[in-house]
């Protein structure tokens, strides 16, 4: 170690460097091969150190350099989750130990053997993953122990745990409606509807919204491309007092902050239980102080629920922990065999809901009645509107021009985004193989090509329908277009498609929408 590096009694004493080295959502630090903080005796066995400034701590995944110039041996190289999140000044000292498991691992362990942990336990375990005290690993073991099974009582209390992690809203009004959609459909954008029509007529309906993680595009994706969506809790509230609504995005007002990190590991582990699934949506929901919620349970062979079966079972548990918590959750299913509305990511889907809310002729028709029909759910909750007549109602703010207005309110009130909002220029068409009339359309496979071709990162990029199911084709006519900035994002996504277009085109009639859920 340099001679200028200190030592105190808990370990040795580094400069703080800021590297350029993006690593996601974990912390991970940088030091030198020779440094003597990474003496092997001390080291071994320990892929993790705790940084310690004050009472200030921070644990990290450690990285060893050969190169000097890029840390030095007095050095240690934060990288930038890892510098934002510890807050200290480059050229501080920091204090570098060996990190050991959070003592909450051992719950972990034991969930893992079999046994039902205490509500003690689980909010141990969230509040260590929601300060970044857990690896990839070691929440992977929670998740993996979870959805081996999952207690009614763990469930209630992980909800529990989550929602207190982080912000917790709280509404001067009686009555605070939201809607939640549990995703895997692309295009069905409807909240971005749905708010400018319930905010039109009165409720209260403080809208946040996920980015994407897998798909092509979440609400706050898209809604970044009509506005500003990352405001903090205070601007919030005062968006919503004078909008009556919002669309933001909830990550950047902290409520449940473990979720989104649960969900990071869950997708590529491809572990999206029921109960998990209930604890993400319904935590968020109780930190965002909802006391009516509607869920949206799209059913299709490509949607994340295949039969009336899976539907029903996460309908009760919605209803059981929306009982416990005194949240009158309403859940109702919906056709999920094909996309909502013609566009595939942010760009694309923000021009049909603009289309939809301006009563452009073109407006998407699949895109406009599911909104509709799901506005009219949460209008009910009104004691002042007479049952049955929320359908209407919603018609009329959307055909007035009430909703437009109220959106638009809500866009100058949340500021102009900086985002790119142009269509990526890049094109290529995706033709039918054969005659005939398509009778199914694979949502993961279009969700695929729309990632693959640049969305979300780059807004402009996704998929344009041409067709639906039910539609008759001829060889060659084109299914949809893909739309890229980067060639070679165009050339993979082109490829892709090449190989499964998504479509399927056959002589027999599909099933009607009757049939449907």
């Amino acid at each position: 170690m340099a001679d200028d590096t200190k030592r105190n009694g808990s370990g040795p004493l580094l400069k703080a460097r800021r590297m350029s080295l993006d690593t996601g959502r974990e912390n991970v630090v940088v030091i030198s091969r020779h440094s003597s903080a990474l003496r092997p005796d001390v080291f071994r066995g320990f892929s993790r150190v705790e940084l310690r400034v004050g009472t200030r701590i921070l644990l990290a995944t450690l990285l060893i350099t050969d190169d000097d110039a890029l840390v030095g041996p007095d050095e240690i190289g934060l990288s930038e989750p890892a510098f934002r999140r510890f807050a200290q000044p480059v050229d501080s000292l920091i204090t570098v130990r060996p990190a050991a498991s959070p003592a909450s691992f051992d719950a972990v362990r034991a969930k893992i053997q079999g046994r039902t942990l205490k509500p003690t336990e689980i909010e141990a375990i969230i509040g260590d993953i929601a300060h970044y005290r857990y690896s990839d690993m070691e929440i992977a073991a929670f998740l993996i122990g979870s959805a081996s099974f999952m207690t009614s009582g763990e469930l209630i209390a992980l909800v529990h745990a989550m929602a207190r992690a982080g912000t917790q809203l709280k509404w001067p009004d009686t009555i605070v409606v939201d809607k939640h959609c549990i995703g895997g459909i692309p295009g069905n954008r409807t909240s971005m509807i749905v708010v400018p029509i319930v905010a039109a007529h009165g409720l209260t309906i403080p809208k946040t919204s996920s980015r994407a993680i897998t798909s092509p595009a979440g609400t706050a994706d898209t809604m970044e491309v009509l506005t500003r969506v990352d405001v903090g809790v205070e601007e919030m509230k005062e968006i919503v007092a004078a909008c009556r609504g919002c669309l933001v995005w909830g990550g950047h007002v902290n409520l449940s902050p473990a979720d989104d990190i649960l969900i990071s590991v869950e997708r590529p582990l491809s572990l999206d239980t029921s109960e998990q699934m209930v604890a993400s949506i319904m935590s968020k929901k109780l930190a965002a102080g909802s006391t009516h919620l509607l869920v949206d349970l799209p059913v299709g062979p490509t949607a994340k629920l295949a039969n009336a079966n899976q539907a029903m079972r996460l309908r009760k548990l919605f209803e059981f922990v929306g009982d416990h918590f005194g949240i009158a959750v309403e859940v109702i299913t919906t056709d999920g065999r094909q996309p909502i509305g013609n566009g595939i990511g942010p760009v694309l889907e923000a021009e049909d809901i603009m289309a939809v809310l301006t009563n452009d002729a073109s407006a998407p028709a699949d895109l406009r009645e599911k909104s509709l029909r799901l506005a009219a759910h949460l209008l009910e909750y009104d004691p002042q509107l007479r049952g049955g007549s929320g359908y209407a109602r919603a018609r009329e703010l959307l055909d007035s021009g009430a909703a437009l207005k109220k959106m638009q309110e809500i866009i100058d009130a949340q500021g102009p985004s900086a985002c790119r909002n142009d269509v990526g220029k890049l094109t290529v068409d995706v033709a039918a193989a054969n005659d005939g009339t398509i009778s199914e359309i694979n949502c993961l496979q279009l969700n695929r090509l729309a990632r693959t071709a640049g969305a979300p990162i780059d807004k402009g990029a996704g998929i344009r329908l041409f067709c639906k199911i039910g539609d008759r084709v001829e060889k060659g006519q084109p299914l949809y277009r893909i739309h890229a900035y980067d060639q070679s994002e165009l050339d993979l996504a082109a490829a892709g498609a090449k190989a499964n277009s998504g479509y399927t085109v056959g002589t027999r009639q599909p099933a009607t929408d009757e049939a449907a859920p």
